[in-house]
């Protein structure tokens, strides 16, 4: 079967890549093209939604140049949580798309939480009141935006995460829908019964026939239109996954006990569980994803800021990218007493606080640019650190080894940090595009073919006492309160 090849597109916040894979798992070719993030006020976060299209067209046009031939499926895995609003007919977004990061709508999530309904929306969804998910911006575009309202009343408006919006596309507009791990991040999606609920559309003012149709993750979602891409008519789309579902599921994961972390623009980790669950430690249930097995459940914790702090950092100091910044890093044993807290957009799990702002403490006369680069890095193997721990609590016994994937997971400095922070082996995997190998193993699976899936890299043990590991987290923990006080 190492004919079959899957065209598979991850679609992500700072790029998008396409990768041509073939049936014995080799990668035939890659494409990437870069995205920007608009940040028009404090707490927005937009990107083009036009641009997501554009970056998808050209990498699949790149892709196939330089793997000729033809195409058995495509599969899609993409950001998630971030909101895309266009219209039915003219088939032309309505505004920008409000990403994953866009904290807008952090003033409504509160009032409604205040009204008390907090319980009732995580008991369906599993997930907190927060302007994360898609929810709460659907409900101030209406608000705000007169074109969003006016296609409403209409009855144009359609609105989607960007699997949504890709699928649309790619079907000339013939179909309007997601799979069950993306509609599960929306706060609109009961993922009990596996569909929009009433309920929930009710509390955001969202009318429920602009939402697309949830499916299972591995559903033949539907067929390429002619002139769209550079792929013919007819071409299959048979997997959709959230890009942290698909990363799981590309680590081999498939029933529970292990764990993973994405290391992206944020973070998120992941972890299967036997049936559905409501943490007890700032964690969120989710659906991993649904197949021919049934339903994969799944508890996570997103990180809202976390490689981008060390590309954020870079910047302050005049350095080139955020490789400049690990090699001065790399210059101290230590950051020298200083932490940097990354709240650039609020703290997310297992803190959820929209109102921190990124800190820096500890500094002295003796600071210097290594000792801030280093926090830096240090911040984000922290705060995954914290994630890990609480996801501990929340399945009551230690978790043996974390898998890691995402760009700055190549960082083996990074890495031997993050493994010395969780006091546990850390097993990167061999591949940076695990997301994408990931859908396009389940685009796979739903056309009766097992994709074999790479052995990841050898393991960064810990190596830092225990005693000095509790000490550095405490330090952590105490930044972490400092950057959570009101301004």
């Amino acid at each position: 079967m190492s004919a079959l090849r899957v065209l598979a597109i991850d679609q992500g916040t700072t790029n998008t890549k396409a990768l041509v894979v073939a049936g014995d798992g080799s990668v035939l070719a890659r494409a990437a093209a870069p995205l920007v993030t608009q940040y028009p006020q404090s707490g927005w976060a937009e990107q083009s939604a036009e641009a997501l299209w554009a970056s998808v067209q050209q990498v699949i046009a790149q892709a196939l140049q330089a793997a000729p031939g033809p195409v058995d499926a495509i599969a899609i895995a993409n950001q998630r949580e971030t909101l895309v609003l266009w219209d039915a007919v003219t088939h032309q977004p309505l505004c920008p798309a409000m990403i994953w990061q866009c904290r807008r709508t952090a003033e409504d999530c509160a009032a409604l939480a205040a009204t008390g309904i907090g319980p009732v929306v995580e008991a369906a969804t599993g997930l907190g009141l927060n302007p994360l998910f898609p929810a709460s911006k659907l409900a101030w575009a209406l608000r705000n935006i007169p074109a969003v309202a006016a296609a409403r009343d209409s009855g144009r408006l359609r609105a989607g995460t960007v699997d949504a919006w890709l699928l649309w596309n790619l079907t000339g507009g013939a179909v309007h829908a997601t799979d069950h791990s993306n509609a599960a991040r929306t706060l609109l999606f009961d993922t009990a019964s596996l569909s929009f609920s009433p309920e929930l559309a009710a509390i955001f003012a969202v009318p429920m026939a602009c939402l697309p149709q949830p499916l299972p993750s591995d559903s033949l979602f539907g067929v390429t239109a002619a002139g769209v891409t550079a792929l013919p008519a007819g071409v299959s789309i048979h997997a959709m996954m959230g890009d942290s579902h698909a990363a799981l599921y590309g680590h081999g994961v498939r029933t529970p006990g292990a764990v993973k972390a994405t290391y992206g623009t944020g973070s998120s980790l992941m972890t299967l569980t036997p049936a559905r669950v409501t943490s007890r430690h700032g964690l969120s249930g989710t659906i991993g994803w649904t197949d021919r097995q049934g339903t994969a459940y799944a508890l996570e914790g997103n990180i809202t800021v976390s490689a981008q702090a060390a590309a954020f950092m870079a910047k302050l100091l005049g350095l080139t990218d955020a490789r400049a910044l690990s090699d001065l890093a790399q210059t101290v044993p230590d950051a020298g007493g200083v932490s940097f807290v990354p709240a650039l957009a609020g703290l997310g799990a297992p803190h959820w606080n929209d109102a921190a702002r990124g800190t820096l403490t500890g500094m002295s006369h003796a600071t210097g640019p290594a000792h801030l680069a280093r926090a830096a890095l240090d911040a984000i193997a922290h705060q995954i650190a914290d994630v890990f721990e609480a996801m501990q609590a929340d399945i009551g016994h230690p978790l043996a080894a974390l898998s890691a994937d995402g760009g700055a997971s190549g960082n083996d400095f990074l890495m031997q940090l993050q493994a010395d922070l969780i006091g546990r082996p850390v097993q990167v995997a061999a591949l940076e595009e695990v997301g994408a190998m990931g859908v396009a193993a389940m685009a796979m699976a739903a056309l009766g073919h097992r994709l074999p899936l790479a052995a990841p890299k050898p393991p960064f043990h810990p190596v830092l006492r225990p005693a000095e590991r509790d000490r550095q987290r405490r330090a952590w923990a105490h930044a972490v309160a400092q950057a959570a006080l009101p301004g």
